[in-house]
């Protein structure tokens, strides 16, 4: 059982917000596999505020895709609020606030991981989140700006401060974005800190690599990001795991081929034909990733424009070879 705020869970493994990844289609997949608690893509407050067709796409749901959450950007309090306003009528279970984000476009702009730099403003930013806020708020941090500013414990005791129900966390600071180490260190520093739930994250790619997190941090939660791509059943696998210590064997061929094309299928019923084809391209090259002579296929994909083409695809790479 996890709880933040008023939000009970049955299931700690989360999967991440990210952009062009966790639409509906992703998102329902992933919960099949056990995801409880997933969230749309992250989203601009600015964007949210211009109520654009995208965005309100972005933001569409099912009633079957609960408990939900919405992650928001921005720095700017008149966007914020503008943003909060729309996102009212939106039946989201929490929301969460983006400190973590290290793209170069983002930063520049004093949002995601910039807003490390300075704790005591995105305090003040956060008590305004919460303050208009009906759900509960969580915020997505990283350790710090680089390894000579980490902070992480500092800036989630502001978090705390502000009324924030739990902590998303990436053991990386901003400039490392992806690559380097995680540290497992400064992640249970901060869940010794705080009172409210820490949910952990950073290269949980196996079950193995979860129970890592889990026993050297003592976090209450993981998010799964890249550990999902490709790989939507890691949630069953890491919940097996955890429960009885045994790796379930990853599915055969047959069965990741039968995923595929539900997902590919769910792609284009929501986005249309060829958008939905063209989204899946990245999908494909993630489900086909280790198997050998894929490249041909992977070049064909990426060229793909409509559903039988990518259907095509998706069967004949069942006849390659494993590595």
């Amino acid at each position: 059982m996890l709880k933040i705020g008023t939000l009970k869970l049955k299931s700690n493994l989360i999967l991440a917000p990210m952009a062009g990844v966790t639409d509906l289609p992703f998102r329902m997949l992933c919960r099949g596999f056990g995801a409880e608690l997933a969230f749309v893509e992250m989203i601009n407050c600015r964007s949210i505020s211009h109520k654009s067709r995208k965005t309100r796409h972005m933001l569409s749901t099912a009633p079957e895709d609960r408990p939900l959450g919405v992650q928001i950007l921005g720095c700017e309090e008149k966007y914020i609020l503008r943003a909060l306003d729309v996102l009212k009528p939106y039946k989201f279970d929490i929301l969460d606030f983006n400190a973590a984000c290290p793209a170069k476009k983002v930063v520049r702009r004093g949002e995601g991981a910039a807003l490390l730099k300075d704790p005591r403003k995105l305090n003040k930013i956060l008590k305004l989140v919460v303050k208009n806020s009906k759900i509960p708020v969580t915020v997505k941090m990283r350790l710090g700006w680089d390894k000579d500013s980490v902070n992480a414990r500092e800036a989630a005791l502001y978090i705390q401060d502000a009324g924030a129900s739990g902590v998303f966390i990436h053991g990386r600071t901003k400039t490392q974005e992806y690559g380097g180490n995680v540290d497992y260190k400064e992640i249970a520093g901060v869940k010794k800190a705080l009172a409210i739930p820490v949910i952990a994250s950073g290269d949980v790619f196996s079950a193995r690599l979860a129970q890592k997190m889990f026993s050297e941090t003592n976090c209450d939660g993981l998010v799964i990001a890249r550990g999902s791509f490709g790989n939507p059943w890691i949630f069953k696998e890491i919940k097996e795991f955890l429960k009885t210590g045994k790796i379930i064997a990853k599915p055969a061929r047959t069965k990741v081929i039968k995923i595929m094309l539900e997902h590919l299928d769910a792609s284009v019923a929501f986005y249309g034909e060829r958008n939905g084809v063209i989204l899946f391209r990245k999908f494909f090259a993630w489900y086909t990733k280790g198997i050998g002579n894929i490249r041909p296929l992977r070049e064909q994909s990426s060229r793909a424009k409509t559903r039988l083409e990518m259907e095509a695809l998706i069967k004949r790479s069942k006849n390659e070879e494993n590595i």
